[in-house]
């Protein structure tokens, strides 16, 4: 039986060549999203497509590929230089910018499958119906190209025909393919970091402790959740809407913690919609285990033996499992922050000490897309910080990317070199916080003027229904979206989720939620 040190030794190896790897893709990517914002995330997996080691990247990409991994173990007898690529939502996917890509890795002689790698990454235009390809649809064929699993690289080559036949159907294919290289680069980092990991520990010795790191994993999640008290624990909130109506859409959650498992039951939320907002199965599940990841000690193994524990029930045909092929591009970003809402909020009636108030609650996602004046175009996506939910004994921090989102801003300086944008205001949205006992974190300003003519899609929450305080504190401001035409002063407030155009001299105003209180000032 292998100690503790050698689990937590190889835990740490192996996340740390999942961190190289993201380096790695980082600094060979072209779009500002990836090389700036670092929208992607690198994990490791075993020859049974088990989740090894993560890292630190993006939670909702994290949860959610293992069904991708899964996917492709099934249909692909892969062999040494082979790389699959694929972004379909319904197949372990997130939403169609979401490329991944996966290889194996076998040993030195090339008879064995001992790993898989997987490198995801949220490209700034899939060739949707709008640039950026993050705008409120009715169908998933809007929402971009659908690339069904397929190879890439067989034996070592790139398949030049296949990679320009998705990539010219997207806008700045030179872009698009540029980042899609860049993540082949990464998985090659992870396959020779992991062939130097095998001659240092040999094969018997390093598979030998694979087992009892998963296990450990396990036990850790099991231990974690034994101290719940077992109950049942329901709680409910809200999308501020579809989309099309002013309805707000309900997420409902009941979890059942019995001594050492969780069953997370989503019955009770709306039927899927006809518009983006629908999550997909792998989407919410990776919201689960990102709120249990939560309670866990910093430094503890994360793999698939930490997932093992909780049980995810969602109906078929649901906003959080709908059936293909519903478009889902809000979902990954917005219904997923909701879920994470709902979950904690269902955990805050027994974990008083543990549980935050609601964060801002949405990714404020804007994209921009249009032409230079050579008629070249231009793509630009990014995402918005927001304030973080006051804690027990803390205040919410501010102006922060919260939950399923872990990405950087996109500074300045770089949006301005690169797109006919000028951002005149970034600054913090003071007061924007619940006040409470812990006030929440502050919102965020974003101010920005157009240079030539445009499209810009905006996909945000928390613009009707404020982000929740909790034990007497109150809630967080609602975001605001205000577009000001050139040579007004007076803005007009648009809907959270639209696509419009913008004229040159046009401004944008972006004015993200805060974080709810928690706790009665006099408590």
């Amino acid at each position: 039986m292998p100690g503790a040190v050698d689990i937590q030794v190889l835990d740490r190896i192996l996340i740390s060549i999942a961190e190289e790897m993201g380096i790695v893709l980082k600094r060979s990517a072209f779009s500002s999203n990836i090389k700036e914002r670092r929208d992607f995330s690198c994990a490791i997996f075993d020859k049974n497509a088990q989740l090894l080691a993560q890292a630190a990247h993006i939670p909702v990409h994290l949860g959610a590929m293992p069904d991708t991994v899964s996917e492709i173990m099934q249909r692909f007898d892969l062999e040494p230089g082979d790389i699959v690529i694929t972004n379909d939502p319904f197949k372990g996917g997130t939403h169609l910018p979401d490329i991944t890509l996966v290889s194996g890795v076998f040993d030195r002689h090339g008879d064995r499958l001992l790993f898989y790698l997987a490198a995801r990454a949220h490209h700034a235009d899939v060739g949707a119906r709008h640039p950026g390809s993050m705008a409120l649809c009715t169908s998933l064929d809007d929402e971009g190209v659908l690339i069904e699993p397929c190879l890439l690289s067989r034996n070592g080559k790139l398949l030049d025909d296949r990679l320009g036949d998705i990539c010219l159907r997207m806008r700045n294919p030179t872009e698009r393919a540029g980042d899609i290289r860049a993540q082949m680069a990464c998985l090659l980092r992870g396959e020779k970091r992991l062939h130097e990991l095998l001659d240092r520990y040999g094969h018997d010795r390093l598979f030998g402790l694979v087992p009892h790191l998963v296990d450990y994993g396990r036990r850790y999640m099991e231990n974690t959740i034994s101290e719940i008290p077992d109950g049942f624990y329901e709680f409910e909130d809200f999308l501020d809407d579809d989309g099309l109506s002013s309805r707000p859409v309900p997420i409902c959650v009941k979890i059942d913690i019995s001594s050492k498992r969780a069953v997370v039951d989503f019955a009770g939320t709306a039927a899927q919609l006809g518009t983006s907002l629908n999550a997909t199965k792998s989407v919410t599940a990776s919201a689960v285990f990102y709120c249990f990841f939560c309670l866990l000690e910093e430094g503890c193994p994360v793999n698939a033996g930490s997932f093992a524990p909780i049980d995810i029930k969602i109906p078929e045909g649901n906003l959080l499992n709908p059936l293909p092929p519903a478009p889902v591009a809000a979902g990954n970003v917005e219904t997923s922050q909701r879920v994470v809402d709902v979950v904690f909020g269902a955990l805050s009636n027994v974990l008083v000490s543990i549980i935050p108030a609601a964060s801002c609650g949405s990714m404020n996602n804007l994209s921009i897309g249009g032409k230079w004046p050579d008629g070249r175009e231009f793509t630009y996506y990014e995402t918005i910080g927001g304030g973080m939910g006051a804690r027990p004994g803390k205040h919410g921090i501010s102006g922060i990317q919260v939950h399923m989102t872990n990405t950087l801003n996109t500074p300045v300086e770089a949006l301005e070199q690169t797109y006919p944008i000028v951002v005149e205001r970034y600054g913090l949205r003071h007061g924007s916080g619940g006040a409470g006992k812990y006030r929440g974190g502050d919102g965020i300003v974003r101010r920005y003027r157009f240079i030539h003519p445009c499209t810009f899609s905006l996909l945000t929450e928390r613009r009707v229904l404020a982000p929740y305080g909790l034990y007497g504190g109150s809630n967080g401001k609602r975001g605001r979206n205000i577009l000001f035409r050139h040579g007004s002063s007076a803005g007009e407030d648009i809907p959270g989720k639209c696509t419009m155009e913008a004229q040159p001299g046009d401004i944008l105003e972006i004015r993200t939620p805060g974080g709810g209180g928690w706790g009665r000032f006099d408590s």
